[in-house]
């Protein structure tokens, strides 16, 4: 799979309350032909975290138009599923609004945190307002642990999501982690998910435990998904896979040729990946070492 990086493109500048560490979860959203909008988030001192967003060059994304200055959300109240922290997952356009998926962090007792999608609606001001103030992913009984990290595709009419799902907590080096898998269901809406859902990649390599950030396009006929890789033998890396259903999945990591960089932001892991297409070309968004804390990057994809 011939991507090319081309270099960091942004890490925050930690002057503000809210952005003290953390760049992470790039989410890219065409503008215009010209002009690229990236979200993503960062924590205070207390680690809640806030989504915000830069304006880049749809022809050279390293060239930097806008730097938003504050939040566009803020944290729940106390006691709401994303009353610790909202990251950024998914933006989307339906009947002429322009909707972000996001997921929310509450920190709990026994686990570190539990994670659940929600939805907000992005208004002509750049704010975002939340649709409700519960999950439009909650728990159920399949699914008790986490869901989150939505990608949407509209497709033959419906929409398709793609996500985040713990099925279990574990314990390793003295530290809880969940282990996560990827599952899919689908909207009349986009806006309603209470169906079915089932279950697109599981583990199959010695030491995996989670698939992070999925992000879902189709070319061609053809389904692709991106995602990270969290196993205990190395760092955070990039997957892929592809299906020509929706339905059965082939994973296909061995194509996926973004690696760690010798030195520099991402030498020490490669995750979260947001996949664009312009008219200047197809380019991949990802965060590199300490899961964003060295802000964020792309690739190009070069035709062979």
């Amino acid at each position: 799979m011939p991507w090319k990086k081309k270099g960091r493109i942004f890490v925050n500048d930690k002057k503000q309350y809210w952005n003290k560490q953390y760049c992470g979860i790039p989410t890219a959203y065409l503008l215009s032909d010209e002009k690229l909008r990236i979200y993503y988030y960062s924590m205070d001192d207390k680690m809640d975290g806030r989504i915000s967003y830069i304006d880049v060059s749809a022809e050279d994304p390293k060239h930097i138009l806008y730097v938003h200055a504050e939040p566009v959300i803020d944290i729940g109240s106390p006691g709401t599923f994303d009353d610790s922290g909202i990251c950024p997952s998914a933006v989307i356009s339906i009947e002429q609004k322009t909707y972000m998926y996001y997921f929310g962090v509450q920190r709990t007792e026994k686990t570190p945190y539990m994670y659940f999608a929600g939805l907000g609606e992005i208004l002509d001001d750049d704010t975002i307002i939340r649709t409700q103030n519960v999950p439009i992913l909650d728990r159920t009984t399949n699914e008790p642990y986490l869901r989150s990290a939505s990608t949407i595709l509209k497709d033959d009419g419906r929409y398709m999501m793609i996500y985040v799902s713990a099925n279990e907590w574990f314990t390793w080096n003295n530290k809880q982690y969940p282990k996560y898998i990827l599952r899919k269901m689908y909207s009349k809406n986009g806006l309603d998910w209470n169906g079915k859902s089932d279950i697109v990649l599981n583990f199959e390599h010695e030491g995996e435990f989670g698939f992070g950030r999925p992000w879902l396009i189709k070319e061609n006929g053809v389904y692709k998904l991106y995602y990270s890789i969290r196993s205990t033998n190395e760092p955070y890396k990039l997957g892929y896979a592809e299906s020509t259903d929706g339905v059965l999945w082939e994973r296909k990591d061995y194509l996926m040729d973004i690696k760690r960089s010798k030195e520099g932001w991402d030498s020490e892991m490669v995750c979260y990946p947001c996949v664009v297409s312009t008219k200047y070309g197809k380019y991949l968004f990802y965060n590199g070492n300490q899961h964003g804390a060295s802000g964020f990057g792309y690739a190009i994809w070069q035709e062979q």
